[in-house]
């Protein structure tokens, strides 16, 4: 499945079946963004048995954002059984995204 958006309506199920997840705040229009989204790609094919790689549009789901004060995108957070354990802000490169999911894996 690699990389899954998810929306308000599905977001909570999609976390609560995952131990580990990573949740990549993005939009569109949103250049660093797009330069992350194939890090993220990546590092979801290596560690897809054991997490969930979940993209939500901040722009078509507000809510979300504001709910775990997303203020500048990318913001990619990692979620452990359900709670936020990890914030990455900007765009970071794969080694990087890889190393901090490991962390909680």
């Amino acid at each position: 499945m690699m990389v899954r958006e998810v929306n308000e309506k599905d977001f909570d199920l999609a976390l609560k079946g995952a131990k580990v997840a990573l949740v990549d705040f993005w939009a569109p229009w949103c250049g660093p963004c797009r330069m992350v989204a194939p890090h993220v790609e990546a590092v979801a094919e290596k560690l897809d048995d054991e997490a969930a790689f979940l993209k939500v549009n901040v722009d078509d789901n507000q809510t979300l954002a504001e709910r775990y004060g997303v203020m500048s995108i990318p913001t990619l957070v990692i979620f452990k059984d359900g709670q936020e354990a990890a914030r990455i802000v900007g765009a970071q490169g794969q080694e990087a995204i890889e190393s901090a999911m490991r962390e909680w894996i």
